[in-house]
């Protein structure tokens, strides 16, 4: 659990990933196309990753990837940031963390 607040906390915007999920790369480049200033962590391809995964799924992301961390506190998977976009809270809350600037 340490681990994952510590990573969660690194930058206004951290997400949990694997590299062969399509939803993974479907929010990654949703931040991407904002300009979004964050930080991602593959879980597939990091030491321990199946740990922070088992820790995702104890903190109730489920599936366990994409898991979104905005201003050190999770947000959710896919469907939750993709529920904050359409109801346009999503780009406020970007702009409160200062992980964007316009």
């Amino acid at each position: 659990m340490e681990r994952v607040t510590k990573l969660a906390s690194e930058k206004p915007v951290v997400i949990f990933g694997k590299s062969s999920c399509c939803m993974s790369h479907t929010i990654k480049t949703l931040f991407y196309d904002f300009g979004v200033n964050l930080a991602i962590h593959e879980l597939d391809e990091i030491h321990r990753g199946s740990e922070i995964e088992q820790t995702l799924l104890r903190l109730g992301c489920k599936p366990s990837v994409p898991a979104v961390f905005i201003g050190g506190e999770l947000v959710g998977g896919a469907n939750e940031v993709m529920s904050l976009h359409l109801n346009r809270s999503l780009i406020p809350m970007l702009r409160r963390v200062g992980a964007l600037w316009v």
